[in-house]
């Protein structure tokens, strides 16, 4: 990235973009947890930023 010219693009970028992709098309957090070599499902999920995305869609759709 850096020898093209990207800006904030790390390593776990694709790592964490590869997950998130997954588990959205495959529901399947143990896989990701053991690709991951992760502890637990709930680190992985807050590795791929689920919980948020999923927090942040259902606050959008919340009227009172």
């Amino acid at each position: 990235a850096e020898d093209l010219g990207i800006d904030n693009v790390g390593t776990h970028t694709m790592r964490k973009t590869f997950g998130y992709h997954y588990y959205k098309k495959y529901k399947n957090v143990a896989d990701l947890m053991s690709l991951f070599n992760h502890s637990s499902p709930a680190v992985t999920l807050i590795y791929i930023c689920v919980r948020q995305d999923e927090l942040d869609t259902k606050m959008s759709n919340f009227s009172l």
